[in-house]
């Protein structure tokens, strides 16, 4: 395993206690055996709210389908047993839909995410999962650069403040000849004219208990006409003109109802709530990756929209 380092001076950390200490006196706390590189409170707590909530809603092994691993799958470009003995670098881990995968397939794992659903990711993946998991910023990772074979950074970087900048702070942990995957939000008209982005301006600023119990009250209301209309596309696209609802009837019909509706209130909360939400077309990716000296590109729509991997040059 890859030793934490400090995020600004780069010394190797050494646990003394309930912290992280490095040779020149810096001090990061240890709380529940998570280390904590960012203040409690940041611009991520919906998130964490969020996964605390539905710790195990997209998780493979309790859907029942492969669904994640599908798309990790198509974004790495390989089945994710080629991973084994990899240092892997996972950046907004969230409650572990990934983390369970990459773990199975017997990578060594580096996670991070800025909000305390590190919480959520230990308890889904157990005490006896050895991995590295700590709270932390994507642009203060507590690693040294370039020392991972993989980095992956997926459903992410679209709600940090920095698009590009994000795009260059994982690029930048990849050795020489790694791989670097993401995926982003893409650029279209029609956002602008969504329902979902008028309702997202005042939730966003509101506690996320208030705005959860506002999602909860959509999906409440909208979530059985989706269900009624799912067979009909013209019901169906005269619906979302007025609903916020994000729904999976017809990308992934293996969920049942109940899981329709659980994955519509978790996505539906998610999308109303991220306090940053940028949008990028697979072109503006591609240069982003290339002027970074990214080769081998591969960009493509599909997914969470845009998903791209390059080799680090």
């Amino acid at each position: 395993m890859i030793p934490f380092v400090s995020p600004s001076s780069r010394q190797t950390l050494r646990l003394e206690g309930d912290f992280l200490v490095s040779p020149s006196g810096e001090r990061f706390p240890v709380i529940n055996g998570i280390p904590r590189f960012v203040p409690a409170e940041n611009y991520a707590d919906a998130f964490g709210f969020q996964w605390k909530n539905f710790a195990r809603t997209q998780l493979d092994s309790h859907s029942g389908t492969p669904i994640t691993r599908i798309r990790l799958e198509r974004c790495l470009g390989f089945p994710i047993d080629q991973l084994r003995g990899k240092e892997v670098l996972e950046v907004g881990s969230g409650a572990g839909r990934f983390t369970e995968l990459l773990l199975s397939a017997g990578a060594q794992v580096h996670s991070v995410d800025l909000s305390n659903a590190v919480e959520v990711n230990r308890e889904n993946m157990g005490a006896d999962k050895v991995y590295q998991l700590a709270q932390a910023s994507v642009y203060e990772l507590p690693f040294p650069p370039k020392s991972f074979d993989v980095v992956i950074c997926l459903g992410v970087i679209q709600h940090t403040p920095s698009s590009e900048r994000t795009i260059a702070a994982l690029y930048a942990m990849a050795k020489p000849g790694g791989l670097l995957v993401i995926d982003h939000y893409p650029w279209r008209i029609n956002y602008y004219f969504n329902p979902a982005t008028w309702y997202r301006q005042v939730l966003k600023h509101l506690r996320p208990t208030t705005s959860k119990k506002i999602v909860d009250g959509m999906v409440n209301f909208f979530f059985p006409w989706h269900w009624r209309f799912r067979n009909s596309k013209t019901l169906t696209w005269l619906l979302k003109r007025v609903s916020p609802l994000i729904t999976f009837m017809n990308v992934f019909p293996e969920l049942s109802k109940v899981q329709q509706e659980e994955w519509a209130r978790l996505d539906t909360y998610d999308s109303l709530t991220d306090y940053y939400k940028h949008l990028r077309t697979p072109d503006q990716i591609r240069k982003t990756l290339e002027a970074l000296g990214g080769r081998e590109l591969w960009v493509e729509r599909g997914g969470n929209g845009v998903e791209a991997r390059c080799t680090v040059g």
